[in-house]
């Protein structure tokens, strides 16, 4: 029997969307196969994600990973599905999430519309703003203060691109030096290199409770913005997006996000057993209630 053009198109059609369907549950059916899911981890993203020790990383992201973690075991049917970790930087983590080398990154990740080009992002857990962390006796209060001072900003993150913005819209002539990670950040300040530290709010409050020099330390400024973080993981797989959703909508829903939060944010955390001390934010508070993964533009 002679199959005509039009039905050779729609069985070519039919199998791209078999296909497409495979594709879809990739990250999953890769974890099977390699009895393993990878896991990122910051070393210095207090309180969500930082170490406790060598190679020990704790914090609230943790746990929502560690949560998603467990689901997979459960969803996969393989109670010793092996749990690989991987240190992260704001540089290397996207990369890492698309060449498949992670599986998950919760941190301390800005959910925003350029980088879901690349990744995908779970629903919204936090909501921040880039201010500043300085020292007390360095008399800055606001970014005007800066007008020709150094400001350290860890490398590839978004508060590098709305400071950088920010400076040249104000004529502010802010020499930015770029820093590694968040504790080379800290150190450019407490070494007297740098005049601030600009990044999002919380990780300024976990960095400096943590500080050796915390009474020396002040977070200051007016907030630029505020952005939502989120897991991150692969792009086009709304099979996983949506074990991962449901885990958190689930933590949410059950209180145990809520534990979770005045574990980390309200009360003392390790090492130094010193308290953010943080309040829920009316922006998490209504995410709670109506959980989205809307990006910040």
């Amino acid at each position: 029997m002679k199959i005509s053009a039009v039905t050779s198109a729609l069985v070519l059609l039919g199998l791209a969307s078999v296909a497409g369907g495979a594709q879809a549950a990739d990250t999953l059916a890769k974890i099977s196969a390699a009895n393993k899911i990878s896991l990122a981890y910051r070393e210095s993203s207090v309180p969500f994600s930082y170490l406790n020790g060598p190679e020990k990383p704790i914090g609230f992201s943790v746990d929502i990973a560690n949560a998603v973690a467990a689901e997979v075991k459960k969803k996969l049917n393989k109670p010793n599905l092996e749990v690989g970790l991987m240190a992260v930087t704001s540089q290397n983590r996207i990369p890492l999430i698309t060449n498949g080398t992670i599986d998950l990154e919760c941190g301390s990740t800005t959910n925003n519309t350029a980088r879901a080009k690349d990744v995908s992002f779970a629903i919204n857990h936090f909501y921040t703003g880039t201010r500043l962390l300085v020292k007390k006796t360095a008399g800055v209060k606001d970014y005007a203060d800066l007008k020709g001072k150094k400001v350290a900003i860890t490398a590839g993150t978004t508060n590098m691109q709305v400071v950088r913005k920010y400076n040249e819209e104000k004529k502010l002539d802010i020499d930015i030096i770029s820093a590694k990670d968040h504790a080379d950040a800290l150190l450019l300040v407490e070494s007297d290199r740098a005049t601030a530290f600009a990044m999002d709010d919380i990780l300024l409050f976990g960095l400096k409770s943590n500080s050796k020099s915390a009474a020396d330390l002040e977070v200051v400024g007016e907030s630029l913005q505020v952005e939502p973080y989120a897991c991150m993981l692969p792009k086009d797989d709304p099979q996983f997006k949506a074990l991962v959703d449901g885990v958190i909508t689930g933590m949410m829903k059950s209180g145990e996000f809520a534990r979770l939060y005045d574990k980390w944010f309200v009360q003392p955390i390790p090492p130094k057993n010193q308290p953010i001390g943080l309040p829920m934010s009316p922006q998490l508070q209504d995410n709670i209630k109506a959980p989205n993964d809307k990006p910040a533009t």
